[in-house]
């Protein structure tokens, strides 16, 4: 493999470690939500009808990580 080539690939993976790191959830949730945002506020009679369902959307993917980190963090039961 060529310097360039390796250079490519190392720097694609600091880019995927950066974006991704330990919770790939939040990354696809954030995906969702600048996806969701975009689709509502294109059109002027949906982005009063966005607002609220980006919102729950947010408060929603926030409350399934906290949740799915605290089930990590706990000791195994017996």
């Amino acid at each position: 493999m060529s310097t360039a080539a390796r250079a490519v690939v190392a720097f694609g993976r600091f880019w995927r470690d950066f974006l991704v790191g330990d919770t790939p959830e939040l990354f696809v949730a954030t995906l969702v939500l600048v996806g969701l945002a975009i689709a509502f506020g294109h059109t002027r009679s949906l982005q009063s009808a966005g607002i609220p369902v980006v919102l729950v959307a947010v408060v929603g993917s926030l409350a399934l990580s906290t949740w799915r980190g605290r089930r990590r963090g706990e000791p195994p039961r017996r």
